[in-house]
């Protein structure tokens, strides 16, 4: 099957993108808007509408294949790419993609995948976000064609010998981190609440008061708001580096002071992600290896999730090599192509590590859709429901799109099955 056109259009995103460095620095909040001046270059206030731009591939049989190019809500911070505008990402798409797609044969997606996301002109490559929506349409072409799930897809073309099934779905509250999290007691999630913990002065707390007591608060609203007692989620908070601000980067008392969060998540299981911010790739290895080593020690039964300055495929390998974490959150936007994904999911389960298909807010349906395919493929051990901060948007397209490829890939091996068993009976 061929590609016989690319069209390609601006769309919005589920959330927006905000400028860490100035929120982390202490830019106020007024109603859903911050005061005060951006400080990461391409920014124009604090919070902006996010940006994305939809690929659809027209096959020669008139299928359409999507997906769609978007960015990470904290761009520019962390090792990230450069914030990215609508008109960079269609200049790219019309003079450097559509030239590469236009009769292509997609039967198979992971060799043209990665022509695209390895594609350099003058030494510049694609952008994250260009690699990201356009490897999407690739691999839902390919599924197209064949007419299966894309998760079938991978599996087939990855060598990959699992069961595709549902992964643990990750939810998370943004600022309204009470109601939201009766919403997803509710609805049974398995991961919760994300916490958005992105400022010292008012999320955290100048000795990290704020957030012992808004986890002492999680810990007795589940307890006391579950409807059955077997609901046991697993807590992941994430805190954009600001423990190890408030503590002066001093490993000796974040250690302590995780310890105490363990105590008060009992008891339910505790991840924390991003507790230090050290500066650099180098720095951030170098302080998860010794954390990870002290909590150890101590006995402190807390998972270490990396974030920031673990971004790439290379970057993966290198905090999976040096076991840098726990759980190695594998942020699908920032890798480029999906097929870096389907990698790094890969590489950090056969290395006995955890990993969090994760994202962002500020996606759209249609590349969580194809995030959650493809932790359902490799195995992921969780997942993100995205996009929006609303709760039920997120965790409805994730967990939908995740029973529907069960039901499709089990109606397959029934039918397989039962054909065998025709043919095995036939005279």
């Amino acid at each position: 099957m061929n590609i016989s056109d690319v069209i390609c259009v601006p769309v919005r995103t589920g959330f927006y993108r905000d400028d860490q460095a100035a929120i982390r620095s202490g830019a106020l909040q007024n109603g859903f808007l911050y005061d005060g001046e951006p400080l990461t270059q391409g920014f124009v206030s604090i919070r902006e509408p996010g940006i994305a731009v939809s690929v659809m591939l027209v096959l020669a049989n008139g299928q359409i294949a999507v997906g769609d190019c978007a960015e990470v809500q904290y761009s520019g911070v962390g090792g990230r790419a450069p914030v990215a505008t609508v008109d960079d990402v269609l200049d790219q798409l019309r003079h450097r993609v559509v030239p590469a797609l236009l009769d292509r044969d997609v039967t198979r997606f992971r060799d043209l995948a990665e022509e695209i996301d390895q594609q350099c002109e003058d030494g510049e490559p694609l952008s994250t976000a260009v690699r990201y929506g356009v490897t999407q349409a690739l691999l839902a072409a390919t599924a197209l064609t064949h007419g299966i799930t894309m998760a079938e897809v991978v599996q087939r073309e990855y060598e990959i010998d699992i069961e595709i099934a549902p992964v643990r779905l990750f939810a998370q509250c943004g600022d309204d981190r009470y109601v939201n999290v009766d919403k997803m007691i509710l609805k049974e999630v398995d991961v919760l609440p994300h916490g958005l913990i992105n400022a010292v002065a008012n999320k955290l707390g100048a000795d990290g008061t704020l957030l012992h007591d808004y986890v002492g608060w999680l810990r007795d609203r589940i307890l006391t708001r579950r409807v059955r007692d077997a609901y046991s989620p697993l807590l992941h908070i994430d805190t954009y580096g600001t423990i190890g601000i408030a503590f002066g980067g001093d490993i000796d008392r974040v250690v302590d002071y995780l310890g105490e969060l363990a105590k008060q998540a009992s008891p339910f299981r505790l991840r924390v992600e991003h507790p230090i911010d050290a500066g650099s790739r180098g720095a951030q290895i170098a302080t998860y290896v010794k954390l990870r080593a002290a909590l150890a020690a101590r006995h402190i039964s807390i998972e270490l999730v990396v974030d920031e300055w673990c971004n790439t495929l290379d970057d993966i390998r290198l905090f999976v090599d040096a076991g840098a974490a726990d759980v190695i959150h594998v942020k699908t936007p920032d890798l480029g192509g999906i097929n870096n994904t389907i990698d790094a999911l890969l590489l950090v389960r056969q290395h006995g590590l955890l990993a969090y298909c994760g994202g962002t807010c500020n996606e759209t349906e249609i590349s969580a859709r194809v995030s959650a395919q493809v932790a359902m493929a490799c195995g992921a051990d969780e997942v993100l429901a995205k996009p929006g901060m609303g709760v039920d948007e997120g965790i409805m397209i994730v967990a939908n799109e995740m029973a529907r490829t069960m039901a499709l890939v089990e109606r397959r091996k029934a039918t397989t099955s039962s054909t065998r068993s025709s043919s095995v009976a036939a005279p």
